[in-house]
């Protein structure tokens, strides 16, 4: 069996992710670098790694609640499971150069 179904199935369900937005931020949850892992079981089981970015966030639920709709609206996804976690902890370094750019933080890694 060809890897490349579950490969786009997982680029589809980052897509929908996009569509997540923090309401503190105003900008969506994969760029934020809150989305650690993606995974679809051959039955049709998403697994979403992600975080906030601190403890206690306000927006946690309205956070998970949005990546397991979006993820769920995938074709071929049968249901969700959001695995929310702090190991790694969240930084401002772990966002795309596009979120970085738009917040204006610079790594101090060449």
């Amino acid at each position: 069996m060809s890897p490349e179904p579950a490969e786009d199935t997982i680029a589809q369900i980052k897509t929908a992710l996009r569509f997540v937005i923090d309401p503190e931020l105003g900008y969506n949850i994969v760029d934020l670098g809150l989305v650690y892992d993606v995974t679809v079981e051959p039955d049709g089981i998403a697994h979403v790694d992600m975080t906030t970015t601190t403890r206690g966030c306000p927006a946690t639920n309205y956070l998970r609640e949005g990546a397991e709709e979006a993820a769920g609206s995938v074709q071929g996804i049968a249901s969700v499971d959001v695995n929310l976690t702090y190991e790694p902890p969240w930084t401002p370094h772990m966002m795309s150069p596009e979120a970085k750019e738009h917040f204006g933080i610079v790594d101090d890694d060449p």
